[in-house]
């Protein structure tokens, strides 16, 4: 009742790679270019919300500060 197949319980680890393997032949990789692109893209807008949120932050202390005086 509580056993199991040991030729079944070991093959799966193995049929779980070759499906890994078949799905990353799938894959359509970019090119370097893209990633440059992509990365670049990536920084810029990151650069640019956190001084978004900054700024924000900045405004939002010195709302408080001048309510707390």
């Amino acid at each position: 009742m509580g056993e199991t197949n040991n030729s079944q319980n070991q093959s799966k680890p193995i049929s779980f790679f070759e499906g890994v393997k078949a799905e990353f032949k799938k894959v359509i990789w970019p090119d370097k270019m893209e990633i440059v692109k992509q990365t670049i893209t990536v920084s810029v807008v990151s650069i640019v919300l956190g001084l978004l949120i900054a700024l924000i932050d900045t405004i939002v202390q010195y709302g408080v500060n001048f309510l707390t005086m």
